[in-house]
């Protein structure tokens, strides 16, 4: 009898069990490439880039400024060959600033990439300018992280 509840509790912690990987490692290993306000799409949602190729492409479709006798792609981060790199489109504002310039934190859970970035909050003081803005970001996590949505998550 011992031993079947013993099987049993095994059984149960197996199933109950989730997988997740450590958040001190990725802190560690995630990398913002590309933050743009605008060129995004209007639905949020992500995509795995898959080559430097299409990399440069994404990233030189936003607004950017151009100088004279230089290279466009010369403004960005190389492409991390060893790593998954991801484009998130952050949907469509009708103010304010959207742009993510900082990942605090990123973690796997159920198959949920959570991706951690600060809160911006508005400091405007009375009746802003709407301004449409479809803002969008590109980052690297390990190849090895396994995750089917990405998820953010805001933080102060």
């Amino acid at each position: 009898m011992k031993s079947l509840l013993i099987a049993c509790t095994a059984i149960l912690m197996s199933c109950a069990s989730t997988s997740s990987q450590k958040p001190s490692d990725m802190q560690k290993t995630v990398e913002l490439l590309v933050s743009q306000n605008q060129g995004g799409a209007n639905e949020n949602g992500f995509r795995i880039i898959k080559d430097e190729k299409e990399y440069l492409a994404v990233a030189n479709s936003g607004f950017q400024l151009v100088e004279e006798g230089k290279n466009p792609a010369d403004n960005y981060p190389k492409f991390p060959k060893d790593k998954k790199v991801i484009l998130y489109n952050l949907g469509s504002f009708r103010s304010g600033s959207h742009a993510i310039n900082e990942i605090k934190n990123v973690s796997v859970k159920d198959n949920v990439l959570f991706v951690e970035v600060p809160n911006k909050e508005s400091n405007s003081g009375g009746m802003e300018i709407q301004v449409l803005s479809s803002p969008w970001f590109i980052f690297a996590v390990p190849a090895n992280y396994q995750f089917t949505s990405v998820q953010l998550k805001y933080s102060k």
